[in-house]
């Protein structure tokens, strides 16, 4: 009991030391690199992912005109895009980027494709109709556009964070506002990777370049990254600090690791196979500068504290807690429900989510309309409502147990902080022990003892 007291009372120390060094950058301005894991397979380009760039100084009178951040405002993530308006780089503030809605608050618990598609069309028409406007009879327009906002709910991003100065950022503003901002988009010498390794370059030039060898000279998200980290390790004073932030929970596929171009091909099998039949000599190759250069070291997420909408970063779930948390829920589940659906709770959600449409609540928090036995029952979707509504103890319960579900899938708490799982496991508490017919004694009993037990 003595050795596990004292185990906790170290983990708590270590919070508070990583909480205190995470802070400090964010006292002041910043640029952070935001490395995007690829979705979709559409080949070994793809796998290489997105690169943008989050500026904590400057903001936007639109997402075209740049303006120094005025007391209270967060900053703007700036980034090429391909086909969107035919502009070179787009602003967009943090919280929308990533999740669609302008409020922390508003963060949907578990997303699907339709929530997320109202969601990121309900922000285009309130703030992007300049660069992606209506079609001709009012519809969404399509495009590349969405990935403006709602990038959280398509993969797992990591940021790379190093302190700027208040004159560097009124220079990137004046340089960014003058010139010209049209679009000549190049996959090979002018993707998303070069316009975030310019920005970088132009606070701290030379700070990062392309890899010539592991990328055949194509600039990539994962190389600038690792550039970034090695330019920090040599300079300490720029505060740097890493982040991830998780893919929202829900129905959407998850993302996938982000590679480099030679890394990318030599860890695809539909390429690699096929070619090393060919030309053994040339799989070599590619085997060669694979291992020679690096590439499979580099751990975006090594060190990384978790990011926290709204607030400072927090610090990740440990291997022991996270496999606590999937037994526990596995428990719990098997109790509530047959098998098959206990083992897929999030996928039961998610067909019944489909059925359902998108609202939002007197506050403008987002809930779902959802047919129940004729009848038409509001249920909160974000953290602060999920409680504020019609729906049934039961139905509150599949949310949250969904939500759950689809964070602790894996092997690791990839991205998943302990502030985070602890409200979600006490908004699931107090769901079920409201609820009422399916609900056993033992499984709330279940809860509160693993609540109680934890270090």
């Amino acid at each position: 009991m003595l050795s596990r007291h004292i185990q906790s009372m170290r983990r708590v120390f270590y919070a508070l030391v990583l909480t205190v060094l995470a802070c400090a950058p964010f006292a002041s301005a910043s640029a952070t690199l935001l490395l995007e894991e690829p979705y979709g397979k559409l080949g070994f380009f793809t796998a290489t992912g997105h690169s943008a760039v989050y500026l904590s100084g400057v903001c936007a009178d639109s997402p075209l005109v740049l303006r120094s951040c005025r007391a209270g405002e967060s900053g703007v993530v700036i980034s090429r895009y391909d086909g969107v308006g035919g502009y070179d780089w787009i602003a967009v503030p943090l919280i929308p980027y990533l999740y669609a809605v302008e409020r922390p608050e508003d963060i949907p618990l578990f997303a699907d494709a339709k929530m997320v598609t109202f969601l990121r069309d309900r922000y285009r028409r309130a703030h992007l109709e300049d660069v992606a406007p209506d079609g001709r009879n009012g519809e969404t327009p399509g495009g590349n556009w969405y990935e403006l906002v709602g990038s959280s709910y398509d993969r797992t991003i990591y940021g790379f964070q190093i302190a700027t100065t208040p004159e560097q950022d009124r220079a990137l503003i004046r340089k960014l506002n003058a010139g010209p901002n049209r679009s000549h988009f190049r996959t090979v010498s002018r993707n998303c990777a070069d316009f975030a390794k310019d920005i970088l370059d132009f606070y701290y030039p030379k700070a990062v370049h392309r890899s010539v060898i592991a990328d055949v000279g194509i600039t990539t998200p994962k190389q600038i990254a690792k550039m970034l980290v090695k330019f920090d390790r040599h300079h300490p004073e720029l505060q740097s600090s890493t982040l991830v932030i998780a893919q929202v929970p829900g129905s959407m596929p998850r993302s996938t690791a982000v590679h480099g171009v030679v890394e990318s091909f030599f860890k695809s099998k539909k390429y690699i196979v096929p070619s090393a039949v060919v030309s053994p000599i040339f799989a070599g190759c590619v085997f060669a500068v694979y291992v020679g250069t690096g590439a499979g070291r580099f751990e975006p997420a090594r060190d990384a504290m978790v990011f926290s909408p709204g607030t400072v970063p927090e610090t990740p779930l440990d291997r022991e807690d996270f496999r606590a948390y999937q037994h526990e829920l596995k428990g719990i589940l098997a109790l509530e429900y047959a098998a098959a659906s206990g083992q897929n709770i999030d996928k039961v959600w998610s067909h019944l989510q489909s059925k359902a449409k998108t609202g939002f609540d007197d506050k403008g928090m987002p809930t779902l309309q959802i047919p129940v036995d004729g009848h038409v029952v509001h249920i909160g979707v974000a953290a602060e409502n999920v409680l504020r509504s019609d729906a049934s103890s039961q139905l509150t319960r599949e949310l949250l147990e969904a939500r759950l579900q689809s964070e602790l899938r894996g092997r690791s708490p990839h991205g998943i902080s302990e502030e985070e799982i602890t409200r979600d496991w006490t908004l699931l508490q107090r769901t079920m022990s409201q609820s009422s017919g399916r609900l056993s004694a033992r499984s709330a009993t279940t809860l509160d003892s693993f609540q109680g037990n934890r270090p």
